[in-house]
C-alpha cells in the first residue's frame, strides 16, 4: 500500500508541476506570452478521448501496471519532447506532442485509482480510498509551488524536467502492481454432462494426443471487440444510477471548479495586492482539502459516500459566493471552504466508483470519469477567464450557479437500478 501510494502522490505531483512549468517554460523559450497556455490546453483537450481508449487496455491487461508504466513513461518523454522543441522547432510540433500528451492524462489520475482494490489490506479499502485521494491534494499544494520554486531559482525549463523527474520516480510503483486474480470462466455444458475420468489425471499425455479429435468446446471463443468494451464501459456508468449521479455531478462541479480556479489570480490582485496572492488561495485550497480528508480516513466509520457527495457539492455553491464579496477575509474563507469541500467529494466519488464499478470494466469506468473531469475543469476554466475580465463577481457567481446545477443534478436522478444494471452483491454498503 505504501509503495502504492507513493507512486501515486509522484505521478501526480509531477503532473500538477507540469502545467504550470509549461506555463512558465512557452514564453520563457518562445518568447510569444500565449505560448504557455496554448500548450497546457492541448494537454487537456484530449483527455475526453483518451480516458476511455486506456481504460480499455487495462481492463484487457493481464497485468495492468505493465500499460500503467507505459503510460508514464510515454507521458514523460511526451513532456521531455516538448521541452526540446520549445524555442528551436516549430511551435506547431511542441503543440501536436501536448496534445499526444494529453491522451495519456487519465492514466495519471483514475488509472492508479482503478488498481487501488488491489493493493488495500482487506477490509480498508474505504481508508484507502480517503489516503489515495490525498495524493490528489498533495499533488496540488506540491506541484505549483514547486514549479514556481524551481523556475525562480533555475529557470522554467529547471521546472518541466524536475517534473519529469517525478513522473518517472513512479515507474516502479507502477510496474509492480499487483496482478488482477484470474475470473473463473463458464464450464462447458458438456463438462458438467460428463464423469471424471481417473485415467485422464494419472495419463495427461493421451488426452493431449495429437491423433486424438479436438472438442469444439476447447476452442476458446473470440474476445469482445475493443468498440465492444468500450460500449460496454459506457453504458455501465449510464445504466447504474448511483453511478451515474456520482458522475454526472462531479462533472458538473468541475466546471465550476476551474471557474473558480481561474478567478484566483485576479482575486489575489483585487483583494489582496498581488496577483502571487492567487497562488498563495489556490495553496491554501489545497491544504485544506487534504486536512479535510486525513480527518475524513481517522474516521472509523466513514459516512455514506452520496451523502458526503452531496453535502460537499452544496458546499462549493457558497464558496464562490463569500468570495464575490471582495473582503479579504471573506475571500479566505471561502478558499478554505472550497477545500474542504474539494477534498471529501473527491473521496467520496472513488468510493461510489469503487462500490458500483463492475470489476471487468472498473478501468474503464475510472479512466473515462477522470477524463469527463478534466473535461469539465477545461470547460470552466475557458469560460471564465472572458468573464471574469468583463466582472470578477459575475464569473464568481456563475461559479456558484455550476455547482448549484451539480447540486441540482444528484437530487434529480434517483439512487435506484434500472432493470437492466448489474445487481449489487450481497452486503455492498
Amino acid at each position: 500500500m505504501g509503495c502504492y501510494l507513493g507512486g501515486a502522490a509522484a505521478a501526480r505531483a509531477g503532473d500538477e508541476m507540469s502545467g504550470p512549468a509549461l506555463l512558465l517554460a512557452g514564453p520563457a523559450l518562445t518568447g510569444s506570452p500565449s505560448s504557455g497556455s496554448t500548450l497546457l490546453a492541448g494537454i487537456m483537450v484530449t483527455a475526453a478521448a483518451g480516458g476511455p481508449l486506456f481504460g480499455v487496455l487495462l481492463d484487457r491487461s493481464a497485468r495492468p501496471g505493465r500499460p500503467l508504466a507505459a503510460a508514464l513513461a510515454l507521458y514523460a518523454a511526451a513532456l521531455t519532447a516538448i521541452l526540446l522543441c520549445l524555442g528551436r522547432l516549430p511551435f506547431a510540433l511542441a503543440v501536436l506532442l501536448a496534445v499526444g500528451a494529453g491522451l495519456l492524462g487519465p492514466a495519471l489520475s483514475g488509472g492508479w485509482t482503478s488498481q487501488l482494490p488491489r493493493v488495500a489490506p482487506p477490509g480498508a479499502l474505504p481508508r484507502a480510498t480517503a489516503l489515495d485521494a490525498m495524493t490528489f491534494s498533495l499533488a496540488a499544494l506540491v506541484g505549483p509551488a514547486l514549479a514556481g520554486a524551481v523556475a525562480g531559482a533555475a529557470g522554467a525549463p529547471a521546472a518541466v524536467a524536475v517534473s519529469i523527474a517525478l513522473i518517472g520516480l513512479a515507474l516502479p510503483a507502477a510496474w509492480t502492481l499487483p496482478v488482477p486474480a484470474p475470473r473463473p470462466g463458464p464450464v462447458p455444458p458438456a463438462a458438467r454432462s460428463l464423469p471424471a475420468d481417473p485415467s485422464a489425471s494419472r495419463c495427461p499425455s493421451a488426452s493431449a494426443s495429437p491423433s486424438a479429435p479436438r472438442s469444439p468446446t476447447s476452442v476458446p471463443p473470440p474476445g469482445p471487440s475493443v468498440l465492444a468494451d468500450l460500449t460496454a464501459g459506457l453504458r455501465a456508468i449510464v445504466r447504474n444510477r448511483p453511478l451515474a449521479r456520482a458522475t454526472a455531478t462531479s462533472v458538473v462541479s468541475c466546471v465550476g471548479q476551474g471557474a473558480l480556479l481561474t478567478c484566483c489570480p485576479p482575486l489575489g490582485t483585487a483583494v489582496l495586492g498581488g496577483p502571487d496572492r492567487g497562488a498563495l488561495l489556490l495553496s491554501a485550497t489545497a491544504a485544506s482539502a487534504l486536512v479535510a480528508n486525513a480527518a475524513l480516513a481517522r474516521r472509523r466509520r466513514a459516512p455514506r459516500p452520496d451523502t458526503v457527495l452531496l453535502g460537499s457539492t452544496l458546499l462549493l455553491v457558497l464558496a464562490p459566493l463569500l468570495a464575490a464579496t471582495g473582503r479579504p477575509v471573506p475571500l479566505i474563507a471561502a478558499v478554505l471552504l472550497a477545500g474542504a469541500a474539494e477534498g471529501p467529494q473527491l473521496t467520496a466519488l472513488f468510493a461510489v466508483r469503487h462500490r458500483e464499478a463492475p470489476e471487468r470494466l472498473r478501468g474503464q469506468v475510472f479512466t473515462t470519469g477522470a477524463s469527463l473531469k478534466i473535461t469539465g475543469f477545461a470547460l470552466g476554466a475557458a469560460f471564465a477567464g472572458p468573464l471574469a475580465t468583463w466582472s470578477l463577481p459575475g464569473a464568481l457567481v456563475a461559479a456558484a450557479g455550476c455547482e448549484a446545477l451539480a447540486t441540482l443534478v444528484f437530487v434529480c436522478l434517483p439512487d435506484t437500478a434500472v432493470a437492466t444494471a448489474s445487481p449489487r452483491p450481497p452486503g455492498a454498503v
